[in-house]
Formats: C-alpha cells, structure tokens, sequence
C-alpha cells in the first residue's frame, strides 16, 4: 500500500468526482460532505507520501509494471509531495471557504460545481506527479476545462472571461503540444528522466531549440507571464468567489512548476549550460513582468483586479530566481512560488468576505466603508506584510534568496526589479490600508452579518501558514534543495 501513496492522492478526490452524480441525485445535501472528505483523505494520504519522500528520498511509480520510457510514471520527489499536499489543503479551505458564501450563484448546479472542483483538484495533483511530457499535456487540459467551466459558473460577464481563457487556453495547449511534438521527433522519447539523458547532446538541434520556444509560449499562457496574461484579471474577477481562491492559488503556479520541470530536469546539465540561452531569457521577461504587474496593479481600483495584477508581478519574481540557473534562485524561486500561493489564495479568500459581507468591490468603496473587524484586518495586514516581504513571513526569505542567487550572477536587472516590484507591492497596499482606517460610516462591522465560523478559518488558515513558511524557512528549502541535488547546479 506504501508504494502507492501518489495514485491515492489522486484518486481520492477522482473517485468522488465520478462518484458525485450519483450521490447528488439522491441527496444533494451530501455533495459538500463528500467532497471535503474525499479531499481530507487525499490530504492524509499527500502528507504521509511526503513524510515517506523526505526519509527515504525521490519514488517513481510506474502505472500496470511497465516502466518509463515504455509506460506512464509519476515523479514524487519533496517538490511534487509539497505541492500536492498544498492543493488538497488548499481545495479543502476552498470548500471551507464556500460554507459561509451565499450559494445562491449555484443553485441548481450544486452537483456540477463539486464535481468540477474534485476534477480540477485530482488533474492538478496528476500535474505535479506526471514524469512525462504527454500526460503533462493530458493533466494541463483537465485542469484548464475544470476552471473554463468554474469561471463560466456565474454566468453574464464571467462567460465573457471564460470564452477569453478558454481561447487563449486553447491557444498555449496547442502551443505546449507543438514542442511536445518536437521533442519527441528529435529524441524519441516523452519521459522527462529520459530527456535529461538524451537533450544535451541535442541542445544545439533546430527541433529542440523550437520544441522549447513552444513549450515556453504555452506554459507561458498558462502562468499568465506578461504580456500573455490578458485572461486572468476579468477571469479572477468574475468567477465565483467560492472558487476563486482555489484558482489563483494554485493555476498559474502549477503551470510555473511544470516549466521548471522542463527547463531544469531536462536541459540544466552541468554541460549543457554554456550552449542555452533560454535561462537569460527567462529571467529577462520575468523582471520586465515583476516591474510592469506591479505599475498596472498599482493603477487598479478593482481590489480583485489589484491582487490578480499583483500575482502576475509575483510570478516574474519567481522566475526572476529560476532563471538564475543556480541552486539558490531555484530553491528560492521554488519556495516563494509556494508562499505565492499561500498568499494569493489569502487575498482573494479575503476579497470574497469583504465583497458578501460589505458589498465592497473596489478602492472607493472600501473608502467608504468602516472595517474593524479583526479576522479580516489580522488577514490583510499578515498577507500584505508577506507580499511585501518582510520577515518573519516566508515571503522574506523567499525574495532573498532570489536576491542573492542574482547578485551572484551578476544579474542586478533581476535585482533590480525585485526591489522595484517590493516598492510597488508596498505603494498598492499603502493606498487599500489608507482607505481602511480611513473608512467613513456607510458600511460598519455594527451593521453588517456576522463573519461564520468557516470564513474566520479560511481567513486565518493562509494568514497562520505565510508566518509558519517563515518559521520552517529553513527546514523546507532544505528539502527542496535534496530534490534538485542531481541536477548538478
């Protein structure tokens, strides 16, 4: 049974899925109970996968016997087990999250929406455990069809945002399959263990320089890099704030590791650095998408559209650090993408408590209002010290490590832009903070409902865990660091 921990991750929240329908049909007061159950077990199961992973190092797990390159296998190493861990913690708040939401946005879809959330939960964790590019691709259009269908959920203009992903979704898998196409013509093989055996001595082929660009442009889409990015603001801001948080807390960082799969286990060879440009490229476009999300969330009045603008400048921080090509910036790079997620699915978990408790949408509402409640007040200021990157949070440690990784390059473009986007991260929280203690009397905590219990968790939950990221700083990027040992960095 120990040998399969991965597969009963995954097939926990699937088997609800399928399972669903039926138990709606007959009782749809069970659909939420079931699901965070479902999701609860694959929560166990990920956490003893991972204490497995870090006592005894990497497993591979290969489907029906047959091994890679010839059958399916899935990778799990203490980068894949945390993150498949933080994608059921993360379903399971969104689920906790939904308890206190006016539902009414469901109504009548109640089977759907669970459904589709279990779906989107399983194809994200087949995501991060798939070890070969296909079922990559496989797992990447599960995910994106969930959330196509999650931001369609509310109708009116999310179906405008949805019809917008779902074209430029279409767009980078048809990219992200082209380079699979053009990997496979110059090695044979799909395995990503295979590739970093084989694409060294291919770097310099035509086939492979074109399968990465590809790749890149498809991924690109996905973790919406600037200037690929038009999807996300209008889809975070019109879907249903019951699924949002899970949205922006692990889409776009999921897409960024599965390029970091790619461009450091495949082509990162110690020998094969000198002759790949595609690492200085990276790092480039990152700190021009750090600096220039930061301007446009600074320029928002739409909080969700502040926050979406703002994880689009954090996702260039991210790979600000892998494009270093040192064990610093990915071990960095890698940990703050996990406290970017943390803190994404804060900020829009609190945009949803803010919006049904005082129908606040934008800046000047908020200005408008009078917030003194401390569950939500305790949130916004730990997630906001967190974005900015001050300690103890593990959004500090996470930048500095970029910053170092940088400076030892000599990459001060990098640095640079990480300090430009942590002065811009400050200036657009500056302008929510001064409207919310300076808020008027239109709107008071006297007058609007009382906040349930299960938004107080779903508020706290990401507030306690960027101060715990902080606290087990070391114990995690040291762990990270075992998994990227072989990569000879």
């Amino acid at each position: 049974m120990i040998d399969h921990l991965p597969v009963l991750v995954f097939f926990a929240p699937l088997f609800a899925a399928v399972s669903m329908p039926v138990v709606g049909h007959w009782k749809k007061n069970l659909c939420r109970p079931l699901a965070a159950a479902a999701i609860g077990v694959g929560a166990l199961v990920s956490i003893a996968s991972l204490d497995r992973v870090l006592v005894n190092g990497a497993t591979r797990y290969s489907f029906s016997g047959w091994p890679a390159p010839i059958g399916i296998e899935w990778l799990a190493d203490s980068v894949s087990s945390i993150m498949a861990l933080a994608v059921c913690l993360f379903a399971l708040l969104c689920l906790v999250h939904g308890g206190g939401i006016d539902r009414s946005v469901i109504r009548g879809r109640t089977v759907p929406f669970y459904t589709i959330v279990l779906l989107l939960t399983s194809g994200l964790i087949g995501l991060v455990y798939a070890a070969d590019l296909f079922n990559v691709f496989v797992f990447l259009e599960v995910v994106a069809i969930s959330a196509y269908a999650l931001v369609a959920l509310p109708g009116g203009p999310a179906l405008v945002s949805a019809f917008r992903y779902l074209i430029l979704g279409t767009l980078g898998a048809s990219c992200y399959l082209l380079g699979v196409g053009y990997f496979y013509a110059a090695t044979g093989t799909l395995s990503i263990a295979d590739l970093s055996l084989r694409l060294p001595e291919l770097l310099g082929s035509k086939a492979v320089v074109c399968g990465l660009i590809f790749m890149f442009i498809g991924l690109a889409i996905k973790m919406a890099l600037l200037p690929l990015h038009g999807w996300l603001p209008s889809a975070y801001s019109n879907a249903p704030d019951l699924a949002v948080p899970l949205l922006a807390g692990l889409l776009t960082k999921v897409s960024l590791l599965v390029w970091v799969r790619i461009l450091f286990w495949t082509t990162a060879s110690a020998q094969a650095r000198p002759d790949v440009p595609v690492f200085e490229l990276v790092s480039v476009l990152g700190s021009l998408a750090a600096m220039a999300g930061g301007c446009l969330a600074l320029y928002q009045q739409q909080l969700k559209r502040i926050f979406a603008y703002g994880g689009i400048a954090h996702i260039g921080l991210v790979l600000i650090g892998i494009g270093q090509m040192n064990s610093t910036g990915l071990t960095g790079g890698l940990f703050y993408l996990m406290n970017d997620a943390v803190m994404q699915f804060g900020l829009f978990a609190l945009a949803g408590v803010v919006a049904g408790r005082y129908g606040i949408h934008t800046l000047d509402e908020l200005g408008r209002a009078r917030i003194r409640n401390p569950w939500i007040l305790t949130t916004l200021i730990v997630v906001a010290v967190g974005m900015v990157g001050f300690p103890p949070t593990g959004g500090f440690f996470g930048k500095w490590q970029i910053l170092l990784a940088a400076l030892s390059e000599g990459n001060y473009l990098g640095a640079g832009a990480l300090i430009l986007t942590t002065l811009l991260t400050i200036a657009y929280f500056v302008r929510i903070f001064e409207r919310v203690f300076q808020g008027g009397e239109e709107a008071s905590d006297s007058t609007a409902p009382p906040i349930p219990r299960s938004m107080r968790i779903s508020l706290m939950a990401p507030a306690v865990a960027v101060v715990a990221l902080g606290f087990f700083s070391s114990s995690i990027i040291a762990a990270l660091r075992q998994s990227i040992a072989g990569l000879g960095l």
